[in-house]
């Protein structure tokens, strides 16, 4: 649901839904309408509803109702990429299997020349290179919450914060 959609919004919107929908069957059972109004919050709710539907079908008849614990599985449910999938990987299970770049990320990467490239898969090619495999979810989440403390997206150009002054 974080597409388009702030982390803050998303946790409010879960905390109903998970408290509405108590299995993976209501998920898979329920209708885009109706889900969609749940989440309507969020932006982009209909298609948001549907994928999440879908992948909670999938994960009903190609999983087990389990939640797979590999990429290649994970990027099968619909509206699941790779910065999903690491996320879940690496919280639920303690998987590392690639570093969550989202587009805070790709902010900060390109503001303090961890890259030059804008592509999330390219960029989390690069830091997979620099970054410590063991380190790579702390890595995610510490960059973020710099960002948010110290170079949020209105200050993209603003070199104040503390890593872009050390880089001086």
């Amino acid at each position: 649901m974080s597409a388009q959609c702030t982390d803050k919004k998303v946790n409010e919107v879960t905390e109903k839904l998970f408290k509405k929908y108590t299995s993976l069957d209501m998920f898979a059972d329920t209708t885009p309408e109706v889900l969609g109004q749940d989440i309507r919050s969020t932006g982009f709710y209909m298609n948001k509803a549907k994928n999440i539907i879908a992948a909670a079908q999938k994960l009903r008849s190609d999983f087990g109702g389990e939640v797979p614990k590999s990429m290649a599985e994970m990027i099968t449910l619909p509206g699941v990429a790779r910065k999903s999938a690491n996320v879940v990987l690496s919280e639920a299970y303690g998987i590392n299997e690639g570093i969550a770049v989202d587009t805070h990320m790709i902010r900060l990467c390109n503001k303090f020349g961890l890259t030059t490239q804008k592509d999330p898969i390219k960029i989390e090619k690069d830091l997979m290179k620099i970054i410590p495999k063991d380190q790579w979810r702390l890595f995610s989440m510490r960059l973020v919450l710099y960002g948010r403390e110290y170079s949020p997206a209105h200050k993209v150009t603003s070199d104040e914060d503390p890593i872009s002054q050390a880089l001086k």
